[in-house]
């Protein structure tokens, strides 16, 4: 006799397609937006150079420097704001835009300062925002880290390492930002930052994507910090080495701290 507890079901009446049928569509999530503190701002923001900065020693440079504006910030609306302080901070999950001071409105720089998790499916809405809508830059410089699951090769702690990819724009323009090797084939770049790229090459703007190693640490970030002096010949990184050793090897550095969010748990 058959037990009707352990015997295989008998197959469905109904194709694999059909059966979804049934099941009610996940509710869609409102799209991304910016905010910006001067509600009269002429948009879109036309700046001559926009740099995206991804990876913790980006971040970290990008929360210590002194001469810069809050201009407004990009709104993730499954981002809760619970733990966000008042001022600025790098525990804060928030996507900050600031202007960096310049007497000139001509050469004008963006700085974006990307603390919160965005998932593969909403990383084109991101980049519409930062590139092509409510700001369109001339050039743009995104900082990323190299994600070691994603490399060809064996990367060490104790080495700094740093790679770029660019635009065709950016390929054919007779000066470059950055002179850095290319990111060598075989290793892939995801997330945002691949986003961000790909829409500056849709845009035909000069483009480029700066991948460093390790996440995070006091070499690579003074390694990134002279790599945005020879940038912004102008940008104030001297003061970042103060208390450098300490402040880079805590959480507020780390990367993976910021997906510890209620939306991933």
């Amino acid at each position: 006799m058959e037990d009707v507890l352990t015997e295989n079901p008998p197959p469905s009446r109904f194709f694999e397609e059909e059966l979804n049928n049934f099941v009610p569509p996940p509710e869609s999530l409102p799209s991304p937006f910016i905010v910006f503190s001067n509600p009269k701002s002429e948009l879109p923001l036309r700046p001559y150079l926009l740099i995206v900065a991804i990876s913790s020693p980006s971040l970290y440079i990008f929360h210590n420097l002194p001469s810069k504006t809050l201009l407004g910030s990009l709104i993730m609306p499954e981002v809760p704001f619970s733990g966000n302080t008042v001022e600025p901070s790098l525990e804060d999950k928030s996507c900050n835009i600031y202007l960096l001071s310049s007497n000139d409105d001509k050469n004008s720089i963006l700085l974006v300062s990307v603390q919160l998790p965005v998932s593969p499916e909403r990383s084109n809405l991101v980049s519409r925002l930062l590139i092509g809508q409510d700001i369109i830059p001339e050039r743009v410089i995104i900082l990323d880290s190299i994600q070691s699951r994603n490399f060809r090769g064996k990367l060490s702690q104790d080495e700094t390492l740093a790679a770029k990819l660019e635009t065709s724009a950016e390929k054919k323009a007779a000066t470059h930002l950055v002179n850095l090797d290319y990111f060598p084939s075989g290793s892939v770049i995801d997330g945002l930052s691949a986003s961000l790229l790909s829409r500056c090459q849709l845009k035909n703007i000069r483009g480029t994507l700066v991948i460093s190693w390790p996440e995070f640490g006091p070499s690579v970030i003074r390694f990134v910090g002279a790599l945005l002096k020879n940038i912004v010949p102008s940008l104030d990184v001297a003061s970042l080495n103060k208390d450098l050793e300490k402040n880079s090897s805590r959480t507020g550095l780390k990367k993976d701290a910021w997906f510890d969010s209620d939306l991933y748990t």
